[in-house]
């Protein structure tokens, strides 16, 4: 798996078939991922001036299919502000084929580590809070993968 990437789906594949997915479990909220949450952020082009890109893929348990339309989430520590601050919110939806990114400003340690927050919480399948890590404070992309029980 590439640099940057949070192994959050079975395989290590964000490109999984829905026959191969057979059975794929929920994915569960991380330690810290809810961390200065803010419910209701909005959707945004991007976050700030941008240079760093979030992405990943949202699938429904179970059978792996991707879902469309669906809401995530995205805030962090970055360069131009902490990950408490309104400014350093933002939301997107997954295309049809369940991919979302969202460009925002590159993410800057803190407590000692470079990372992003993402959320699903819009109610149609269970809620979910990740937390990746990257592995250095260079990188200037990290993905997540979502793996949604339905409510």
């Amino acid at each position: 798996m590439a640099t940057g990437t949070a192994a959050l789906v079975t395989a290590g594949s964000s490109l999984i078939s829905p026959v191969r997915a057979q059975g794929l479990a929920a994915t569960t909220t991380m330690r810290g991922g809810s961390n200065n949450y803010r419910p209701g952020a909005p959707i945004v082009e991007r976050i700030g001036g941008g240079g760093f890109m979030m992405s990943g893929t949202v699938r429904r348990a179970g059978d792996g299919a991707p879902l469309a339309g669906i809401r995530i989430q995205i805030w962090a520590h970055t360069t131009e502000g902490r990950e408490r601050d309104t400014r350093s919110h933002g939301a997107t939806l997954t295309n049809a084929d369940g991919v979302f990114q969202l460009e925002m400003p590159q993410i800057v340690p803190t407590f000692g580590q470079p990372h992003g927050h993402l959320a699903y919480d819009s109610g149609d399948f269970e809620t979910v809070f990740l937390r990746p890590v990257m592995a250095s404070a260079r990188e200037t992309s990290l993905s997540a993968h979502f793996v949604l029980q339905p409510a």
